[in-house]
C-alpha cells in the first residue's frame, strides 16, 4: 500500500543535524528534477527577496521563509515525518506510533513537495518553504516540472499494491496515476454527515486519523474494494462515491457526524 500525503505548508525548525544529502533521498529517479527546484530557489532566495516573496506567495509577516531558503544546502536536516507539521500530520502523531507502526510507515507514506517531489517520511530534509502551486521564473509552474518523471517514477513506487491518494488538489497536479495504476488508487474525501460538505479542519484531521488507524492496525488492503472494508472494520463510516472506470480512480467519501 502506498499512501499519498501532502505537505504543510508550515513546517517545523529544521535544527542542528547534518544538513542535507540530495543523493540520500528516497525516488532516485527525481534528483535530477530536484536539484533543478532547489538551484532555482536558492538564488531566487538569495538574489532578490522581494521578488522571491512575490513568486512564493509570502505575506510580509513571512519574509523569513526567504531567508530560510538560501540556506537549504547548509540548514540542519530531520525526518520529513519531523519536518511537516500542521492538522493532518498533529491527527497522524507518527512520533507516538509503536514501532511495528513506524515501520509501516516508513514503507507506506510518501509526501508531495513542490521542492522536492515526493519523499519518504524517513527521509532527512530541511524546513523549506515552496508550495506545488509556486510558478518559478525559469522552471515555470512546479506542477508541470514533477510530470514527467513522476510518470515514471511513481508508478514503480507504487508496485502492485493499493494507492490511497489524500493529496490536496494542487499536489495531484504533479501526478495523477493512469491506466492499471487508477484502477487500485483511491481517493477520499470527508463530510460532515448531517450536510455532505466538506468542511477543510476536520476533513484534514479526519485524514490523519485513517493513515494512523491503517498503520496501527496492520491491515494491507489491496485494492479500493478491501480498503472499504477495512475502514469500516475500523469504525469508519464509508461510502464508494465513484468506482473506478477504465482508467479512473476510486472516490470513497469518509462521513464524520461530529466536527473535532
Amino acid at each position: 500500500m502506498l499512501v499519498l500525503l501532502p505537505p504543510s505548508e508550515g513546517k517545523a525548525p529544521s535544527g542542528r543535524g547534518a544538513p542535507l544529502k540530495p543523493e540520500s533521498l528516497s525516488l532516485p529517479g527525481l534528483a535530477e528534477a530536484r536539484q533543478a527546484v532547489l538551484d532555482e530557489l536558492v538564488e531566487l532566495c538569495a538574489a532578490d527577496e522581494e521578488k522571491a516573496r512575490d513568486v512564493l506567495g509570502l505575506s510580509d509577516g513571512l519574509r523569513g521563509e526567504v531567508a530560510k531558503n538560501t540556506e537549504l544546502r547548509t540548514a540542519g536536516a530531520r525526518p520529513a515525518g519531523q519536518i511537516y507539521t500542521g492538522v493532518l500530520y498533529d491527527a497522524l502523531d507518527l512520533a507516538s506510533l509503536d514501532a511495528t507502526a513506524k515501520k509501516r510507515a516508513a514503507r507506506s507514506l510518501l509526501v508531495f513537495s513542490g521542492l522536492w517531489g515526493a519523499v519518504r517520511v524517513t527521509d532527512r530534509i530541511p524546513s523549506y518553504r515552496c508550495s506545488m502551486g509556486v510558478k518559478l521564473p525559469g522552471l515555470g509552474a512546479l506542477g508541470g516540472h514533477w510530470r514527467t518523471p513522476m510518470a515514471s517514477v511513481l508508478p514503480e513506487a507504487a508496485g502492485n499494491g493499493l494507492v490511497l491518494d489524500l493529496r490536496s488538489s494542487a499536489y495531484t497536479a504533479a501526478w495523477k496515476p493512469k491506466g492499471e495504476v487508477a484502477g487500485r488508487t483511491a481517493s477520499v474525501r470527508v463530510l460532515h454527515a448531517p450536510t455532505r460538505k466538506v468542511v477543510s479542519h476536520f476533513n484534514k484531521a479526519t485524514k490523519g486519523r485513517i493513515v494512523r488507524s491503517l498503520m496501527e492496525s496492520g491491515a494491507v488492503p489491496s485494492g479500493p474494494a478491501e480498503l472499504v472494508e477495512a475502514l469500516r472494520d475500523l469504525g469508519y463510516v464509508v461510502e464508494v462515491a465513484a468506482p473506478a472506470g477504465a482508467g479512473r480512480a476510486w472516490t470513497l467519501d469518509v462521513l464524520v457526524s461530529e466536527i473535532h
